[in-house]
């Protein structure tokens, strides 16, 4: 191994456990607050700020493509060293991303005003509480885009000790704005949605301060570069259909279970929503610490480090995220109930296929970077949307035939594990990602791993009655099976070897004294 991979391994080891930090103290926090948010606003409360905040997230199908071709920009000029030129990328996305909130903003609050008064299902007298939920909700995403060009210096430059030491404020702001719900005498939903505005507000101040004084191209002058700005679009322009795609399958079918069902289905996914992006920070902090590596290995012309980094990167990620995730699915209807007391109907099944399908969106994300990074994305795009856009039409028309509501998330599970191997094949087409190299280090490697771990760990649930004790032993049972296969099957012999080197050097070290 080179001296350069090991630093750069060492980096992503390093940033890894910066963000581990950072996630469980935000989990624990946020499973905290959604409990008690829960039970203050009650279920109609949740649901509405779930169903109005996802509609505004829907926008972000203006904004999401920019904000990735502004991160894989900064990233590859990160790679090339090229400070000049990186300053003029940053320089520009800010003021791109100024105009561009501006027209959001616009859109979102005439539409939004529109379609809540005419299209949501929202319960009597409580329309004034769901229009300040619009507003607050708009204010926050305006402001959520005014700072992607500084999150994107920070993850570029792999200062991921930021996002551990700001977290540290999140956390204790969010505990602030629960207990400031339990003491308000004023409408509980109102005061929620402005305090998490009021939060947003500082973080971006703070996150701004941060990259003013530690990095050079967020300081200087004002700087617009239009031929800068038509490459960013050209690029933008054909990531929009992806995630066109992916925010109708997500927001847009939220939107529809609104339509069909209610708000009580909208609180049941927003919980589902709660514990799945809990677990699924566990796997995004490695990802966020090894993308960057990918790109700017495959800008700077080593893509053999870049492959093996986005097989190694998707295989770990899954592998991760399935450890921690099988005794959820397997005793979710006993944790949903310890952790809300009265959850929400449908709440575990929901959480069962919505965490199925995390698991098929993991195994494709390095991908995606490795797509990215290579910048010719026009005909991998069209494909994609073309086959990625089903689940929010084919969820539509099973509703009006009577299906019941969790056939969303089956949908969009078959759906998106089937792209999985459409996104190899165009990923291989353009980059020359290796297509068995792939199919052997992380398909075949992972699922073998999921269907000998489930066995052990789903019989330990069948041949026991619901109780804490089956909970224990489940979630043991269930760890020790996916380590032990994993180990053995998951991991290939030079990364076993290392397991192996650790743990002798820990315990010499404890033996020495």
């Amino acid at each position: 191994m080179s001296v350069q991979s090991s630093d750069n391994n060492k980096r992503i080891a390093k940033n890894t456990l910066l963000l581990y930090f950072r996630m469980f103290l935000l989990m624990g926090i946020g499973l905290f607050t959604s409990r008690v948010t829960l039970q203050v606003l009650g279920v109609d409360n949740f649901g509405i700020y779930n169903v109005v905040g996802g509609f505004v997230v829907m926008f972000s199908i203006l904004s999401s493509s920019l904000t990735s071709a502004i991160s894989r920009f900064i990233t590859v000029e990160l790679g090339k060293r090229d400070i000049d030129r990186l300053r003029i990328v940053f320089s520009t996305s800010v003021r791109v991303q100024i105009v561009l909130s501006f027209v959001v903003a616009v859109l979102a609050e005439a539409i939004g005003i529109w379609f809540l008064y005419n299209k949501m299902s929202i319960p009597d007298g409580r329309y004034t509480a769901a229009q300040w939920v619009l507003h607050c909700s708009i204010l926050s995403f305006v402001v959520g885009l005014i700072s992607v060009p500084y999150n994107s210096a920070i993850v570029a430059h792999e200062k991921m000790s930021a996002f551990a030491y700001i977290s540290i404020l999140e956390a204790v702001l969010k505990l602030v704005v629960v207990y400031s719900l339990l003491v308000s005498p004023y409408d509980k939903l109102i005061v929620y949605a402005l305090l998490l505005l009021a939060v947003q507000l500082f973080l971006r101040i703070v996150y701004g301060v941060y990259c003013y004084k530690h990095f050079e191209e967020c300081k200087g002058k004002p700087i617009f570069d239009m031929s800068l700005f038509k490459e960013m679009w050209g690029f933008a322009g054909w990531n929009l259909l992806g995630n066109g795609a992916y925010i109708l399958n997500t927001q847009g079918v939220n939107m529809v279970m609104n339509v069909f069902f209610g708000v009580a289905l909208n609180a049941a996914r927003g919980v589902c929503n709660q514990v799945n992006n809990s677990v699924s920070q566990f796997v995004n902090n490695f990802t966020m610490a090894v993308n960057p590596q990918i790109t700017k290995s495959y800008a700077a012309g080593d893509k053999d480090y870049a492959f093996r980094l986005a097989c190694r990167g998707a295989k770990f990620s899954y592998l991760m995220l399935f450890l921690l995730i099988l005794p959820i699915m397997l005793e979710a209807d006993q944790i949903l109930r310890i952790w809300l007391i009265t959850p929400p109907k449908q709440s575990s099944v929901f959480l069962i296929w919505t965490l199925l399908a995390t698991l098929t969106t993991i195994t494709g994300g390095t991908l995606v970077t490795l797509m990215m990074a290579h910048g010719d994305i026009k005909r991998y795009q069209i494909l994609i949307t073309a086959f990625g856009f089903l689940p929010f039409p084919l969820s539509w028309i099973a509703f009006e035939f009577g299906a019941p509501a969790v056939w969303a998330f089956i949908i969009y599970f078959i759906v998106y594990y089937i792209l999985i191997y459409v996104r190899m094949w165009l990923v291989h087409d353009k980059t020359g990602l290796p297509y068995m190299m792939y199919m052997k280090e992380v398909i075949f490697r992972t699922h073998i791993v999921s269907i000998l771990s489930f066995i052990p760990s789903f019989i330990v649930t069948q041949v026991m009655d619901e109780s804490i004790f089956r909970f224990l032993l489940t979630c043991i049972v269930s760890v020790c099976a996916s380590s032990l296969f994993i180990y053995a099957i998951g991991l290939q012999s030079n990364e076993r070897k290392k397991i192996k080197n650790k743990i002798y050097c820990f315990f010499s070290k404890i033996k020495t004294s």
